[in-house]
């Protein structure tokens, strides 16, 4: 029998879903080649979408449906909030954009997001292997679609294949590992997991078998390395305002799937998930940081950016415990530094796509790093946003990119290990190494002369959100207490339960 509750965990999803069906629908009827009553339609929807979440995650309850299937807690609303937050400054970045390239001869943009969407909630808020698996499909399957959707671009469509191919082979790993831990533990619901584990009684060698194969997946959609070989070239190939949608809200639910399965599920294993994270670490922060010096297409330097940047989340992910001692206050500042960090990462990420997408115009992508030179002598304002986003990234204060490191290297050194230490170290020297090619972006912006004098214009709403996406990454660097605060809550209810 299905009670209130079950159904009262669900409602955002189900608007979410009827809505996306309720669109495909209505833009069949469509005239206009903008598609404004489907976007009209899309961003009302997540507007409604997203005040639900904040409403769900401002009263802090924590409560679970369809046999323990669904969890509804103030960490996943939260970052279900975030992440459609995201999708809609995607979408009115993106839009000048699609319509210029021909992308919005049918509504499929809106409708894949909208899925894509769905597919995020459903991972967030899964309590159980397959619901998480299938939260995790729905998200990819679309993802494959709209890296494709530009049908008249051969480097999208083979972006789009690599993307498939090798996502097949992640949710392959995934699902191979999921099905281990179900085999050694006999439960699919994770809190059970949990409990078996704890209890002892179960072979490690197995459990740490599946537990690699995990790993890898989750490992995969982060674009940690060695996995991380699908995001430069579907960074690069795929259009613009697809990339923009695949760097920001699906970090997210990346973010909540690891919490839910590592930390949630498979805590009392987190000696040996967290020795692989370290290595995980350890290669993004090297690879993505040196591999991004020699990039002269933006897109692509930003990709290896975000390989860099995974990897200070993941030294956030492994300082929660130390030698296998669970201590409340470590393993909050480490899982709510990972969560502002990944949080703020995904602002700053979209503000600097918004500038990318707004200096493209119709058969001029404005994706290397010299189309930018001399912008602050045509668009001092864009110029400005770009280089806070640019040295928010490289880390440098008052921007929240400094703080979110910080908070990373305090959780880090705060356990007292040596190893934890020389990490700390190893990640500012890989920083260091990192604010060469972000300072180059603003060194071309400033003092290189301008390609052409043609004045940027944006319509007004590109122009008001992009402006206060750029002032968030300021004033959240100088006030950051509130997110913070906001990031450590969650992370405390979630873990309560």
């Amino acid at each position: 029998m299905i009670d209130n509750i079950s159904w009262l965990a669900i409602y955002p999803e189900l608007v979410l879903l009827v809505m996306a069906c309720v669109i495909a629908l209505v833009d069949l009827g469509v005239k206009s080649s903008q598609r404004t009553a489907t976007y009209v339609l899309t961003m009302l929807t997540l507007a409604v979408v997203a005040a639900m979440q904040a409403m769900y995650a401002s009263t802090g309850n924590t409560f679970y449906g369809w046999g323990n299937m669904i969890v509804s807690d103030a960490m996943g609303n939260w970052l279900k909030c975030f992440a459609t937050l995201a999708v809609m400054v995607t979408l009115v970045y993106g839009r000048p954009y699609a319509a210029d390239r021909d992308m919005l001869r049918g509504g499929e943009l809106f409708t894949l997001t909208l899925l894509s969407l769905l597919g995020m909630f459903v991972m967030i808020s899964g309590n159980n292997f397959l619901v998480l698996y299938l939260g995790l499909e729905l998200l990819t399957l679309s993802s494959y679609a709209l890296v494709a959707l530009r049908r008249d671009s051969a480097v999208a469509t083979e972006a789009a294949m690599k993307y498939f191919v090798l996502g097949a082979m992640a949710s392959g790993f995934l699902l191979y590992g999921l099905s281990m831990i179900y085999g050694a533990t006999g439960s699919l619901d994770i809190g059970q997991v949990f409990k078996a584990i704890n209890g002892g009684q179960i072979r490690h060698q197995v459990l740490v078998f599946g537990l690699v194969f995990v790993v890898a997946g989750l490992a995969f959609k982060l674009g940690a390395v060695p996995f991380h070989m699908w995001v430069p070239d579907v960074y690069q190939g795929a259009p613009s305002v697809i990339t923009l949608f695949l760097g920001t809200a699906p970090e997210l639910a990346a973010f909540a799937i690891i919490i839910r399965l590592l930390v949630d599920g498979l805590l009392p294993l987190a000696i040996d998930w967290q020795q692989m994270l370290a290595v995980l670490a350890i290669g993004s922060l090297l690879v993505g940081n040196l591999a991004g010096i020699v990039q002269t297409n933006l897109k692509r330097m930003l990709a290896y950016s975000t390989i860099g940047q995974m990897g200070f989340v993941m030294l956030g992910l492994m300082s929660g415990v130390v030698h296998g001692n669970v201590d409340a206050t470590a393993v909050e500042n480490a899982y709510s530094s990972a969560m502002f960090y990944i949080v703020t990462y995904v602002l700053t990420f979209a503000a600097a796509f918004g500038v990318i997408l707004l200096l493209a115009r119709e058969g001029f992508e404005s994706e290397e790093i010299a189309d930018f030179a001399g912008l602050n002598q045509r668009s001092p304002l864009y110029a400005g946003i770009m280089a806070i986003c640019m040295f928010s990234l490289a880390g440098i204060p008052p921007l929240v990119g400094f703080y979110a490191k910080l908070s990373v290297l305090q959780a880090l050194v705060a356990s007292g290990q040596g190893f934890h230490i020389a990490l700390a170290v190893f990640a500012v020297m890989m920083s260091l190494i990192g604010a060469f090619y972000y300072l180059r972006v603003v060194k071309v912006m400033y003092f290189d002369a301008p390609l052409t004098a043609t004045r940027v214009t944006a319509p007004l709403q590109v122009r008001v959100v992009l402006t206060a996406n750029g002032a968030l990454v300021l004033i959240l660097g100088i006030l950051p207490g509130g997110l913070m605060a906001l990031c450590a809550d969650a992370i405390v209810r979630a873990l309560a339960t």
